[in-house]
């Protein structure tokens, strides 16, 4: 089992600053998840830089 990472993200609706667990199964793809305070849909991408740094980055539902 993987261990899942922890991010900080800023909500595109509300701007509220939520953390976020990030499964690093889930790179190269997008999926939609609720916010926690306004529970509007967020658009997640989460993707690995060449780095190897495990990347997320959100967007409203309908951009």
């Amino acid at each position: 089992m993987h261990q899942l990472e922890e991010k900080s993200i800023s909500c595109p609706y509300c701007g509220e600053l939520i953390d976020v667990l990030i499964d690093p199964q889930d790179t190269d793809q997008e999926y939609i998840e609720d916010c926690q305070v306004c529970c509007r849909p967020i658009s997640f991408n989460v993707y690995v830089q060449p780095n190897g740094e495990l990347t997320v980055t959100v967007r409203a539902e309908n951009e």
